[in-house]
């Protein structure tokens, strides 16, 4: 396979990734009672944060020759199901959305990386994109953590 080939294929698994981080978030807001505009509109940054990586990647795989994908992970699907029953069970509190988000933010991480451990596959373009996302997308998931603590220190 040839290096933009190669390259296609890492983008377009970060381009779903950022799919299901688009639609975790859109649960997350829907989860989100009226109270707590802080997180609506974080998780509101977050989707357009990953709509802005989404495009970027897909700028480079259409460069690229490839074709960008429109759906999401086969585990970002079955995340969400789990999610729901999960909801179901024990109700979608604060405390509850901000671990599924974290859960979220880590599987975007290990997404990323795994990418970045390829990198002899990647042009230096699409490494110098992904490292970049990914040191954006570290301090959103850092944000989420910190909610989550502050969320921990109140009770």
């Amino acid at each position: 396979m040839e290096p933009n080939e190669l390259s296609v294929n890492i983008l377009n698994d970060l381009i779903r990734i950022n799919n299901d981080r688009i639609a975790g978030y859109q649960r997350a807001i829907n989860e989100t009672k009226d109270l707590d505009i802080d997180l609506k509109a974080t998780f509101n940054n977050m989707i357009g944060e990953s709509e802005k990586y989404k495009n970027e990647l897909a700028e480079l795989v259409t460069k690229y020759g490839g074709t960008v994908p429109k759906d999401n992970t086969l585990a970002g699907k079955i995340y969400r199901v789990w999610m729901d029953l999960k909801a179901t069970f024990t109700g979608a509190d604060r405390r509850a959305i901000l671990e599924n988000c974290e859960y979220g933010e880590d599987a975007a991480q290990r997404v990323y990386e795994e990418s970045l451990s390829r990198r002899e596959e990647l042009t230096e373009e699409a490494a110098t994109l992904i490292e970049d996302q990914q040191r954006s997308l570290r301090l959103s998931h850092d944000l989420i953590k910190k909610y989550r603590d502050a969320h921990e220190a109140l009770k």
